[in-house]
């Protein structure tokens, strides 16, 4: 029987489990009182901690949204930024409309978007509760703003979804190098012996190298073998992330997926410029932004609200002002 022992030291958690696009499509759920979401909203919502960029690209085009917006007796400033909010994240937003005796909408209250379903009968809407209820609207009670999707016509869908690979590829390249650090026994070589090696020479062998695991204990070792050779203690790497520039070119190839897949600006997302020239006028990379990518989701915001609203309650955007901001 062989004495040979193998040990690893685990493996890293991901953010996201699991096949996003397992589900595709938008069914018939609770014996068929709602309809799924195509992608799940909780992982979409986990997403948002799993690297340094696509969260506060999100964030960043939120408040993006809200520059120059005026609010109205009816939606607030606070209520708008929820909703712009869950519309950039999950491309569906959801107001209750809260009338008054003549049947005027009065107000805009926020829904959060993670929580609400779309049910069987048309314009008819419901929020998941915490134990698997379901709180009902009225058929009319709720606005739904919402992207359009070619695969079905229940519930928007993030255009994002294309780089999810890169961004949970970007967090295991993080986790890969902590955990290098946290470990300095990491499966990085095979550490091979031969010769006359007796049982308590190799148990206090595997207790050295597993010694050297934990933060700070990168160690070196003496191994004596008195009747060995020169080959009688082999290291065969096996993948040395430590000593290649694998975690840059992983880091930038998925970081440059993620922005692209935001169609944000280098310049506007904190990057550090590459080269000598820079990205170029910040100020004119900004107005081009706003002119391309904000305006357009600002115009369609602001026409799906004021379409439920009278004339005095109904929402702007101050564009001169706005393009005046640096």
């Amino acid at each position: 029987m062989s004495d040979s022992q193998i040990f690893t030291f685990g493996d890293p958690e991901p953010v996201l489990d699991g096949a996003i696009y397992d589900n595709l499509g938008a069914y018939l759920w609770d014996n068929g009182r709602y309809y799924e979401t195509p992608v799940p909203l909780t992982g979409l919502a986990r997403l948002l901690r799993a690297n340094a960029y696509h969260g506060p690209a999100l964030g960043f085009k939120t408040q993006q949204i809200m520059r120059g917006f005026h609010a109205s007796n009816a939606v607030s400033r606070k209520a708008m930024k929820a909703m712009a909010k869950d519309y950039v994240v999950f491309e569906n937003a959801y107001f209750q409309k809260i009338r008054n005796f003549i049947g005027e909408v009065v107000e805009l209250k926020h829904l959060p978007a993670i929580n609400m379903r779309r049910m069987k009968e048309p314009d008819t809407f419901c929020m998941l509760q915490i134990h698997g209820e379901l709180l009902p609207f009225e058929q009319g009670e709720v606005l739904h703003i919402k992207s359009y999707d070619v695969s079905q016509t229940i519930y928007g869908l993030p255009e994002y979804l294309g780089a999810i690979q890169s961004m949970l590829l970007n967090e295991e390249a993080t986790l890969f190098r902590r955990k290098y650090y946290r470990n300095g026994a990491h499966m990085g070589y095979v550490f091979n012996t031969t010769g006359n090696i007796d049982k308590d020479a190799q148990e206090q062998l595997k207790e050295k190298i597993k010694g050297t695991k934990g933060l700070g204990n990168f160690r070196s070792m003496y191994v004596h073998i008195p009747d060995g050779d020169k080959d009688s203690v082999r290291i065969l790497p096996v993948g040395d992330f430590s000593t290649k520039d694998e975690l840059e070119k992983i880091k930038n190839l998925s970081r440059d997926d993620i922005i692209a897949a935001h169609r944000m600006p280098p310049a506007l997302a904190c990057l550090i410029p590459q080269n000598q020239t820079g990205f170029g006028d910040i100020v004119k990379i900004d107005a081009v932004y706003q002119k391309n990518e904000i305006h357009p989701i600002q115009d369609e915001l602001a026409e799906d609200i004021n379409e439920v609203l009278v004339q005095r309650d109904r929402i702007s955007f101050d564009r001169e002002t706005d393009n005046q901001a640096v």
